[in-house]
């Protein structure tokens, strides 16, 4: 009896902290940081989409890191040459990323910078159809020398 009041207890706590999360999105401690990092991750996309491989690396630290829960961990020149080939293989296909915007949490990192998660999705045409990938991510965005950079990656749910 004991087991079965604990056990309805722990299930009624992750239902009201659920319904209380999806009645309060999100609100930034800072919302110019909030604004700075989502530009950045815009214009990190933008060359992205646009399989600018240049324009690109310019947006990663020399020691990035790339977490990625289907292909394991990379470093920058690992990841760069990953993107190459993803865009070699991917010409013709419309390969392009969007974030689910509501989905954007920014953390301040006093001192370093700030952290982004949230959800975002990669769409391609494969065999005259659109195809949909949705995944999580995190990024450890630093600012040096008034540039921001991404340090570490983290991409889930491949």
């Amino acid at each position: 009896m004991m087991f079965k009041n604990s056990l309805f207890f722990f299930f009624l706590f992750l239902l009201i902290g659920t319904i209380t999360k999806a009645q309060h999105p999100f609100q930034p401690k800072d919302p110019s940081l909030q604004q700075t990092i989502f530009k950045q991750d815009s214009l990190l996309f933008d060359a992205f989409n646009r399989q600018d491989i240049k324009a690109l690396g310019t947006f990663f630290s020399q020691d990035l890191e790339f977490y990625n829960d289907g292909g394991g961990k990379t470093d920058l020149k690992t990841a760069m040459e990953n993107f190459g080939s993803l865009f070699a293989r991917n010409k013709a296909s419309n390969l392009r990323r969007e974030l689910e915007k509501a989905s954007l949490e920014v953390y301040l990192i006093p001192g370093y910078g700030a952290i982004a998660l949230g959800n975002h999705r990669f769409l391609h045409t494969e065999n005259g159809k659109q195809e949909i990938g949705k995944q999580k991510f995190i990024i450890t965005w630093k600012l040096d020398n008034n540039q921001w950079l991404a340090t570490r990656i983290v991409s889930l749910g491949h």
